[in-house]
């Protein structure tokens, strides 16, 4: 989130107007109220199994703030097919795997335990199928013999940083290509 937001000054064509989210806990609040960027919680504790109540209320948020994309970054709540609905071709996720190879949790343990050769990140579309939306880009790394779970995410996190906020600049022009990073 804080890579996405300081990426999105100068003639960068988008700008940051809220960051929500569903933890009150969560570091990156606190981080966006210090950028002047507006903040919002909605508590998915709140609302139980239930998720269309949970999910309303988002929508509500989001409909204060008006922003033209979502770009979902640790918000780790699966959204349902309506609410993705509401916001088709307009949200973007990152997720860090070589997609379509591991979707969902212990992505890096997964890649290490396959043994593979390469491994990273991808930003992709959101789409009521869990992380399988068009990929609109991926930056790869080598993974090393010594790799653990935690280091390949530690090495893979620069890249998430770096990939996002590329993603971004041209999916708000229109610009569908992938970007690839290595």
């Amino acid at each position: 989130m804080v890579a996405l937001a300081q990426s999105m000054t100068g003639d960068h064509p988008a700008r940051p107007v809220l960051v929500l989210s569903n933890d009150p806990a969560a570091g990156g609040l606190a981080k966006a109220q210090a950028m002047g960027i507006a903040t919002a919680v909605v508590d998915h504790r709140g609302f139980g199994p239930e998720r269309a109540g949970f999910e309303a209320a988002l929508q509500a948020v989001l409909i204060r703030h008006r922003p033209d994309i979502l770009c979902l970054a640790g918000f780790m709540r699966i959204l349902t097919a309506d609410f993705i609905a509401q916001w088709d071709g307009r949200m973007l996720n990152i997720h860090p795997s070589l997609l379509p190879k591991y979707p969902g949790l212990h992505t890096h343990a997964r890649a290490l335990a396959a043994g593979d050769a390469t491994h990273g990140c991808t930003v992709h579309e959101v789409t009521a199928t869990l992380d399988a939306g068009p990929v609109l880009g991926q930056a790869r790394i080598a993974v090393a013999p010594d790799d653990t779970a935690q280091t390949l995410a530690a090495r893979v996190l620069p890249w998430e940083h770096r990939l996002y906020p590329a993603v971004l600049r041209r999916f708000v022009t229109g610009d569908k290509r992938p970007v690839l990073l290595s």
